[in-house]
């Protein structure tokens, strides 16, 4: 009976009660579906307000242009951020489903802070005093900055953890071990992406709409009640999920190897030389056979771990530099998938750099353009509805129509494998630049021809131009950001699996930083030999911005050739988590 008991349960998984999670009574699609729906409403509740902040800091709370935009961009990065911290502690002391409820309540206070702070007038600055030349504007300080930053940074802490602990906690209800749930767990993160979009397009639309017509207030109140009704239908799910036993912290296993690895090559460098410097003097005949008979067996391991990355073999030698530093040849495999999967990561910021100008030159240069559908102007927050609604389209012609046909010409269970799918949307991010700089080179060349270099009024071209680039970009985005966090999530050992499937967010993170100091140093180096920055001023029909496409061209596809380098020499794990 007990042995029927075991054979029927999911082995390291518990359901919400910390019982044995059953097969067939736990996980499976319906437990994800929840997932996904939750997933919707929190990107609504995270997209609302970054989508259309600077507006708020800068119009409400009086901030300068540039630092409004500063405010944004760190706040954004430390959102995706700290999605390594939700990831760390969901594999080492919490499960992903304790991390998500946290996290979204501490998301929910931060909202509801800005959403008072929104409403009370008393909370915000005074409005501009025009008739004051010499301070016409008030910016936020003291109280009101602070209330301001303790609200966006619960925000971020909160979201952190959501993108940290939702996406493992969905692909866990999946079996590895069967082809079926494989499969299943390839089509959730492809919905996954689909259900950010479906966020985002509610957020761009509706809630950029109500921010600017009926006042902020009611969007962080928005926002707020999104995360709010978010966490009951988490709890909905609770019956039909399995989650993963924390095990301990990954990232002290990493230092554990590396460390045993460093100490014990030292000692056994250092047992060499003893032998060799004995072997010199004819009086220590016996004591070399005793030290050769010693070192020997220190250093052979007591099992034998794979011949990749040999340096990190040191680390299960038969006597260890100390007992602390005692490691098994599990733990220095797993530490070897760690640092094999870096380099892929490393290779996805150049991308993520690329899709960062979704939010800044590529609106800048819509908003230069004829905006209007007809009587309808389409508000420059909105821009980013065009790769939301190509992700949305796209997800799922993916899913159910390139997949299957990949599959039964491959014959392959995966039809494209998790590294094609990543090269592909580094190569769709390529051509994004390449048209990007076409579409600047007639954007500028129409304002010449109308007059209109030196005026701020709409150039007589639409701004659908725009939406070519952004076709490539959200094309990119949907094979690049499900790819990644699939390959993260299969390839990392189970132990792991929350903060590498994080890693898919630190990447956008650290993509939006380099977009940053990118920037900053070609208007140095501009500045410097030809004494008129690129990307400097008030007016973008002086910026030489499809310069700044092509120069962001040219290094992708330098990116794309190392990640060529590192991706042919990689090698996928088996289906098994543990082999």
């Amino acid at each position: 009976m007990d042995g029927e008991q075991q054979l029927s349960t999911w082995e390291g998984y518990v359901d919400w009660r910390n019982r044995p999670a059953v097969k067939g009574r736990h996980g499976g699609m319906l437990a994800a579906f929840f997932v996904l729906v939750v997933e919707v409403l929190e990107n609504l509740a995270y997209l609302a307000n970054a989508s259309n902040l600077v507006l708020y800091l800068s119009k409400f709370m009086h901030f300068s242009p540039s630092s409004s935009a500063n405010i944004v961009t760190n706040f954004m990065g430390t959102a995706f951020l700290l999605a390594l911290l939700g990831g760390f502690l969901s594999d080492a002391f919490f499960s992903t489903y304790l991390i998500y409820l946290i996290s979204a309540a501490i998301e929910l206070v931060g909202l509801l802070i800005l959403a008072i702070q929104a409403h009370v007038p008393s909370l915000k600055p005074p409005a501009c005093d025009l008739g004051n030349i010499s301070n016409p504007c008030r910016e936020a300080d003291g109280g009101k900055a602070g209330m301001l930053f303790a609200g966006l940074y619960l925000v971020a802490l909160g979201v952190g953890g959501i993108k940290g602990s939702l996406p493992p906690h969905g692909a866990e209800q999946f079996d590895d071990n069967t082809p079926k749930g494989r499969k299943q767990r390839s089509t959730f993160f492809n919905y996954y992406v689909f259900s950010l979009s479906c966020g985002a397009l509610i957020a761009v639309t509706f809630v950029v709409w109500i921010e600017d017509n009926k006042g902020w207030q009611w969007g962080f109140g928005i926002s707020t009640a999104s995360i709010l009704i978010s966490i009951p239908i988490f709890l909905l799910g609770s019956a039909t999920y399995r989650t993963k036993i924390p095990t301990g912290s990954p990232i002290t296993t990493i230092v554990k190897v590396l460390v045993a690895a460093i100490c014990n090559a030292y000692k056994l460098r250092n047992c060499s030389n003893s032998v060799m410097s004995m072997a010199t003097s004819p009086s220590y005949t016996t004591e070399i056979g005793g030290k050769e008979e010693s070192c020997s067996k220190e250093m052979v391991p007591r099992q034998a771990p794979t011949e990749s990355l040999k340096f990190l073999n040191n680390a299960v030698i038969d006597k260890p530099f100390h007992s602390a530093l005692e490691c098994t040849v599990k733990q220095v495999e797993e530490v070897k998938i760690v640092l094999r999967i870096l380099p892929i990561f490393a290779c996805t910021i150049m991308l993520n750099c690329c899709l960062a100008q979704l939010s800044t030159f590529s609106v800048q240069q819509a908003a230069t353009m004829n905006t209007k559908l007809g009587t309808l102007k389409v508000p420059p927050a909105s821009l980013p509805i065009f790769p939301v609604l190509f992700i949305m389209i796209l997800a799922p012609t993916y899913n159910h129509i390139i997949i299957p046909f990949t599959r039964r010409t491959t014959k392959t269970e995966m039809g494209i494998t998790h590294l094609q799918r990543i090269g592909t949307g580094l190569i769709l991010s390529i051509v994004a630049m390449v048209v990007a700089a076409f579409v600047e080179i007639k954007r500028k060349r129409v304002a010449a021809e109308s007059g209109l270099v030196h005026s701020s009024e709409p150039l007589p071209i639409t701004f659908f131009w725009v939406a070519l680039q952004y076709l490539f970009l959200g094309s990119a985005d949907l094979f690049t950001l499900a790819g990644l966090m699939e390959f993260f999530f299969t390839e990392a050992p189970t132990s792991m699996r929350s903060l590498a499937t994080a890693l898919s967010w630190a990447s956008l993170a650290m993509g939006y930083y380099l977009s940053s100091v990118l920037v900053s140093i070609v208007n140095s180096v501009t500045n410097s030999y030809s004494h008129h920055a690129w990307l400097f001023g008030n007016n973008l029909n002086h910026y030489h911005l499809e310069k700044f496409y092509w120069l962001m061209c040219g290094l992708s596809g330098l990116n794309f050739l190392h990640y060529l380098l590192w991706a042919s020499r990689y090698k996928y794990r088996t289906a098994s988590p543990d082999n």
